[in-house]
């Protein structure tokens, strides 16, 4: 009986349609059941004004960030961390949810979704919302920063404190966590978006040039940093030059770039300071044994870790897949699922 049992139980696993959805400012990444990350796009959608057609999705939209024409937007409907456009992010979860089921139509899976800790109910409702409306049978919500640590691979259900930071596209979520609870949760709405924004300023006030979002980002990723490099790097910028409005090219430095982003790593620097006042004493002394671990993408920032570590005298290391952490905690709820009981919001 065991046996057959289990065969029922292995038949039903191969139909299971259950996903985790990092639903991000920058990327949503789908985690689906028994096949592991089966989405990973940035969170952008083209949609043609004249029809309400939606044109591209993903990459192919992001190609299209300010180089569309008149009749198509490019629109990102995530902003800090929660949805800032509803009907776009509808859409969005509807393509990405048939895309990780091969474009099967039918299926209504169970959906568990990684939100930031300090988000309103509105902001929850309008998470839920979404996914009911893209065709989800049932709706969790969990903690960013509890999905990034169980991704990252912390000994969450044991009683000792973690503390993970989890810098994001709209929010770096900060939790200390200890048996499978949030001892102390933080989310600030500076992260990945708002280090391109400063670029993006930066180069405006330095050098009279504009850039669009994505060399913005581009430049953050290739010679931005937190902390002074060994090797220093250079970079040459193209965009348009106010003051002629025409096509220039300036060569940069990370030490340039350095002090576009101090003032966003500032911000994330005190609310780990804060966290970490706000600690119980005897978690404090687990943390300062095991130290701090930097998910999310921004956690790929030049010495960042570096920039901690000087800051606060703590060990600090990186996820081994900063990107991914929070999609593969939440995947791993999708088969534990007492620990989903465990770590939902209501």
């Amino acid at each position: 009986m065991n046996k057959n049992g289990y065969n029922m139980r292995s038949v039903f696993s191969l139909f299971s349609s259950d996903l985790a959805i990092d639903l991000g400012t920058a990327n949503t990444l789908v985690f689906s059941h028994g096949k592991g990350i089966v989405v990973n796009e940035p969170s952008i959608v083209a949609i043609n004004k004249a029809s309400g057609d939606v044109v591209a999705v993903g990459r192919e939209a992001k190609e299209m960030l300010g180089r569309t024409p008149g009749n198509v937007v490019a629109i990102k409907p995530m902003k800090d961390g929660v949805i800032a456009d509803f009907k776009v992010t509808e859409k969005m979860l509807t393509y990405f949810i048939q895309k990780a089921h091969n474009r099967r139509v039918l299926v209504h899976p169970r959906i568990v979704i990684g939100v930031p800790s300090e988000i309103t109910p509105v902001e929850k409702r309008a998470v839920q919302d979404s996914a009911y409306r893209a065709r989800a049978s049932e709706v969790y919500l969990v903690e960013q920063a509890m999905a990034a640590a169980i991704g990252a691979g912390l000994p969450i259900e044991e009683p000792s404190g973690n503390m993970v930071v989890d810098i994001g596209g709209g929010t770096t979520d900060i939790a200390v966590i200890s048996m499978s609870g949030i001892v102390y949760s933080r989310s600030v709405r500076v992260a990945g978006n708002e280090m391109d924004e400063a670029v993006m300023q930066y180069l405006k006030r330095k050098y009279n040039l504009l850039v669009g979002e994505r060399t913005a980002e581009q430049i953050k990723m290739e010679i931005g940093s937190a902390y002074p490099l060994e090797k220093p790097l250079t970079m040459e910028v193209k965009g348009r030059n106010l003051i002629e409005g025409v096509p220039r090219t300036v060569t940069i430095d990370d030490s340039e770039i350095r002090e576009a982003l101090s003032e966003c790593v500032a911000t994330i620097l005190n609310a780990v300071r804060v966290a970490l006042e706000r600690t119980p004493p005897e978690l404090s002394a687990d943390i300062s044994d095991r130290g701090i671990v930097l998910t999310g993408g921004g956690a790929l920032l030049k010495n960042l870790d570096k920039r901690i570590r000087e800051e606060t005298g703590l060990p600090v290391s990186i996820a081994d897949d900063p990107l991914a952490s929070v999609v593969l905690g939440t995947g791993k709820m999708l088969s534990d699922f007492k620990l989903l009981r465990m770590v939902c919001i209501d």
